[in-house]
């Protein structure tokens, strides 16, 4: 366990974010799998914290059932009234309290809007607040353009943070500082829980400022410290749309680099988006326009692409994906899907096996080896090893009410444009002929005929329709196969 390992980490997501436009909670929009709120619990579990609270307000219902999904350890508190960040972070406290906690340690404060946040930031953070001995470290940022942030000001001779100043109080001096603050702190437990009851409402937003606390512990004596993040994109906040396009932007651009640097070939990082919970093994191959999502997993040289989407999909080794949507499917190794194929939940492909061009499946095993090529519809089904599915196959599992199943054995020939309709089994070694509507079981190495006998009506064109353009073609070749004999 870290020895920097902090008493609690207080999250402050009790925002309304109106700037989002959204029914959606601002904390609950998501990127790259995870939601903005699940991106910093998760950075926050890093630091293996006692206790991690979020503290919830605007539509507090909904966060609060969001984060027992994703964290089922996560404690809430609720600011019924967005009373500033100071009391927002006193609601956290007086939750722990209330449930007993006595706190001893570093308190760490993160915004829930702050998805690109690190834990290995974090944990810089806790390790700077513990070395330099200080009562509150700021996480800082050095920035190209600081307008609009409030500004960092140290003590030239100790480095220390002698003031926050907002853009809009600082001097010209002041403005030419780049480095700003992060809204993150690290606080010492009993410190901030005193200096918290000492806040004042005296400002124009009548509001509890944490920032005010850093004045407070200032005043008594105790040291105030920054630590400045080494990538200061990663305490980029969301508002707006625009600002969640960007980050999502940035944060896959990290997801993929990491793969790359792990080796993966990522053709298009540019057309390439892939979750932040997408694992891969080294050799695998991404081609461009692919989406890569949920608990998808690509083998070493796996190869999926290009324009697919996979999302809690597992592809085996060798595999190759292309032009595909699937979810929830397993694809073996050695398999071929697509180009245009459709794997819904449940599909299963073994080793070697193919569902090719215009095929989609749901909740079908097939087996090694065996192969639908194209323009066939497979679901509720198991296929045993290689067999081959006729083109134009459809097996037909709903009868308005039930799903049924349909399970054809191994070494099988199905022909073209086939009606299987559920239940029905085919034995191994068996064939069907084209064009047949399948209802009854088909014993081993047997071959099922089932479609009416053809009869040719003579000269019906011409009856039914004269004049027409195939009443002349028929006529002319009558003609020229008279005058051939």
């Amino acid at each position: 366990m870290s020895a920097n390992r902090p008493a609690a980490v207080v999250v402050l997501a009790a925002g309304e974010g109106t700037r989002m436009k959204s029914t959606t909670p601002k904390v609950l929009h998501a990127l790259c799998g995870r939601s903005l709120v699940g991106h910093v619990v998760a950075a926050s579990r890093e630091l293996s914290p006692e206790h991690l609270v979020v503290v919830v307000g605007h539509a507090r219902e909904q966060v609060s059932a969001h984060l027992a999904e994703i964290d089922a350890e996560v404690r809430t508190a609720v600011q019924h009234e967005q009373n500033g960040t100071g009391h927002a972070v006193r609601m956290g406290l007086e939750e722990l309290s209330n449930s007993g906690v006595a706190l001893d340690g570093t308190v760490i404060v993160v915004c829930g809007d702050t998805p690109l946040l690190t834990g290995e930031t974090l944990q810089r953070l806790a390790a700077a607040h513990a070395d330099d001995g200080n009562a509150v470290t700021v996480l800082s940022a050095e920035v190209p353009d600081a307008t609009g942030y409030g500004r960092i000001v140290r003590d030239d001779a100790t480095g220390a943070v002698t003031a926050i100043v907002e853009h809009k109080d600082a001097t010209a001096t002041q403005r030419a500082i780049r480095e700003i603050n992060s809204g993150v702190f690290a606080f010492d437990a009993q410190l901030l829980t005193d200096a918290l009851g000492k806040v004042r409402t005296d400002n124009s937003q009548g509001e509890e400022y944490l920032t005010d606390v850093l004045g407070i512990l200032r005043e008594a004596g105790h040291r105030v410290g920054a630590c400045v993040a080494a990538d200061h994109r990663e305490i980029v906040g969301i508002n707006n749309r625009v600002q969640l396009a960007e980050a999502n932007r940035l944060l896959n651009d990290r997801l993929l680099e990491r793969a790359m640097l792990s080796g993966v070939t990522v053709v298009d990082p540019a057309t390439t988006w892939v979750d932040v919970t997408v694992t891969f093994e080294p050799d695998s191959l991404v081609h461009p326009g692919t989406q890569l999502l949920g608990a998808t997993h690509l083998a070493t040289r796996a190869e999926v692409g290009p324009n697919s989407r996979l999302t809690d999909t597992a592809v085996g080794q060798g595999a190759v994906v292309a032009f595909t949507v699937a979810e929830g499917a397993e694809i073996g190794p050695g398999a071929s899907v697509g180009p245009y194929a459709y794997l819904r939940p449940g599909s299963r492909l073994g080793a070697k096996a193919k569902a090719g061009t215009y095929v989609e499946m749901k909740n079908a095993t097939i087996g090694e080896g065996t192969k639908v090529p194209h323009l066939s519809y497979v679901g509720d089904a198991t296929i045993g090893e290689h067999t081959n599915i006729g083109a134009a196959s459809v097996f037909v599992n709903y009868d308005g009410v039930n799903k049924h199943h349909t399970t054809i054995g191994s070494h099988c020939r199905t022909g073209a444009d086939n009606m299987l309709v559920a239940p029905v089994t085919i034995g191994d070694g068996a064939y069907t002929a084209a064009g047949s509507v399948i209802t009854k079981d088909v014993p081993p190495g047997s071959l099922a005929v089932a479609r009416g006998q053809q009869r040719n009506i003579e000269g019906w064109v011409a009856r039914k329709r004269p004049g027409s353009a195939a009443a002349r073609a028929a006529e002319a070749a009558r003609r020229e196969g008279e005058g051939q004999q």
